[in-house]
């Protein structure tokens, strides 16, 4: 199986970009920065629990476009659950026969979760709801995404996991948030290793100005200087149309 290219990209080409929890925050300004490198042709699939949010997101990605340029998919669903995921890939394996140049997945999807000591950790029905949207959604929503596009030569295929410090860190009462990012980091090097024609990144965005940051500030009294989501996103476009970094790297909004 060959390598995935490691050379510049001027854009996405004709691509289809999976982008989770697309309705807000990072994932929305993502959505907004990935369209505007993708040529005629090319499909965005949003997936997030609001539909509201989404199509009104399809509507901005729309308006900047030439009709037909961009065709967008709106997936309203709970990416904890079985059914949620099953419906993204439905909707993906429905353009599996167009001839993409790209494929583009960005697991974005996570929350925050309770912040608490060690100790209180004794629901374990909780534990595994908060395990199935932070970390098994992501891995079953890759794998079926790789069985919809098969790698194959003249296909780039790119996976974004989007992780944390937090990976790399660990941090009192932070035990779930750390615990799902270690473990998403892990998986995604896996995949590096066993598909060399697929492209992983786990991209730390930094603090941004989001609602996961008003929760942590609710949860903790601490607040942080924050970025806009589309310094981050910018810097995200970046990496990935320069595309040197190694296969199942870790990379830092703030790394030079």
């Amino acid at each position: 199986m060959p390598h995935v290219s490691s050379k510049n990209l001027r854009n996405f080409g004709r691509c289809i970009c999976i982008i989770t929890g697309a309705s807000k925050g990072f994932g929305r300004a993502m959505a907004h920065g990935a369209s505007r490198l993708m040529n005629p042709g090319s499909v965005l699939v949003l997936a997030a629990r609001s539909g509201p949010l989404l199509h009104q997101l399809k509507e901005e990605l729309q308006s900047s476009k030439e009709k037909d340029a961009l065709t967008v998919h709106c997936v309203a669903v709970d990416l904890a659950t079985e059914e949620g995921v099953n419906e993204v890939v439905r909707v993906v394996r429905e353009e599996a026969d167009r001839d993409f140049d790209h494929v583009l997945l960005v697991n974005n999807a996570a929350s925050l979760g309770e912040m608490s000591k060690f100790s209180s950790f004794t629901n374990l029905e909780k534990l595994n709801a908060y395990m199935s949207l932070n970390v098994s959604s992501a891995v079953a929503l890759t794998a079926g995404m790789l069985q919809a596009f098969p790698c194959r030569p003249g296909l780039l295929w790119i996976v974004v996991n989007v992780s944390s410090t937090f990976a790399l860190n660990p941090a009192q009462k932070w035990g779930l948030y750390c615990t799902a990012k270690v473990a998403r980091k892990m998986m995604f090097s896996i995949l590096a290793e066993e598909e060399p024609s697929v492209k992983v990144l786990s991209y730390s965005p930094g603090p941004m100005d989001t609602d996961m940051q008003k929760d942590i500030k609710r949860q903790t009294g601490i607040s942080y200087p924050l970025l806009q989501c589309w310094e981050s996103v910018d810097r995200l476009l970046n990496l990935l149309l320069d595309n040197n970094f190694p296969s199942g790297a870790h990379l830092d909004f703030f790394e030079e």
